[in-house]
């Protein structure tokens, strides 16, 4: 890889290790010599799980083909479990609504509920330079959660949660066809794919999600990365692995179809 593209990549990241909290991330990883940084970036062996069935409960019907702006108002309206009573605002979502990457976190915290956008503050900021460091700012992807209203003091959704709001998600998916989806978190990536294995179980390998078998990829939520920064080594094999994913995908469908 070209040296200043990779620098660029170094830059991206940032962390609060040997740093300031704005340095970048790679640079800390790079500082730091129980985390060895290879020289190159190598393309990792895209692992091929087996398709996985997603929840398909729903107790808020849409439209079909529902556009993006009575999604939105039907989001912004739903009362469809308890979090109607307790939210600030609803959470829609944010980004390029022509985007080829969707990343889907868990669900809005104290800030986001307040701003009504998801990943804002210092998660919100890792988040951002994670996609840089793959050469995706934030304005050229789609952000979402899997719940679109806060729970009280950010516990953990409810099964029944999940499955009022999933039907909005699966709507959003649908209208952006993304090439790929990446779940930010343990608990989103369990929802979305209906299971309680762990993340170090989920992560390196290539899901589907849902009718299309849109590929997803796992990897840690930033505001984790921020209390174990000793594991953005980690997330960053997973956002190698998500892009090589991409290039894969992207690939395959620019390929003339084999007569």
């Amino acid at each position: 890889m070209d040296s200043n593209l990779r620098n660029a990549y170094l830059d991206a990241l940032g962390i609060d290790c040997w740093v300031s909290r704005d340095a970048p991330f790679e640079q800390e990883v790079a500082s730091r010599p129980e985390i060895p940084v290879p020289m190159q970036v190598a393309t990792p062996a895209v692992k091929i799980a087996a398709p996985v069935v997603t929840p398909a409960t729903a107790r808020t019907p849409l439209p079909a083909g529902i556009e993006w702006e009575p999604l939105r108002a039907a989001v912004a309206a739903c009362t469809a479990c308890a979090l109607c009573q307790t939210r600030t605002q609803t959470v829609f979502g944010v980004g390029n609504r022509q985007a080829e990457w969707l990343v889907i976190g868990e669900a809005p915290g104290a800030e986001e509920d307040r701003q009504g956008e998801p990943f804002v503050g210092r998660a919100g900021q890792l988040l951002n330079s994670m996609l840089l460091a793959i050469g995706l700012p934030r304005e050229t992807v789609f952000i979402a959660n899997v719940l679109k209203c806060r729970p009280p003091g950010n516990r953990d959704p409810k099964p029944e949660e999940v499955s009022s709001c999933l039907p909005f998600l699966s709507a959003q998916i649908a209208l952006l066809k993304p090439k790929i989806m990446l779940a930010v978190g343990r608990i989103a990536a369990q929802n979305l794919l209906a299971t309680d294995a762990p993340l170090a179980r989920l992560r390196g390998k290539v899901h589907r999600f849902g009718d299309a078998n849109t590929p997803l990829v796992i990897t840690y939520h930033p505001a984790y990365l921020l209390r174990t920064p000793a594991d953005k080594r980690k997330a960053w094999e997973d956002l190698k692995f998500a892009r090589a994913t991409y290039q894969r995908v992207s690939a395959a469908e620019a390929a003339p179809e084999k007569k």
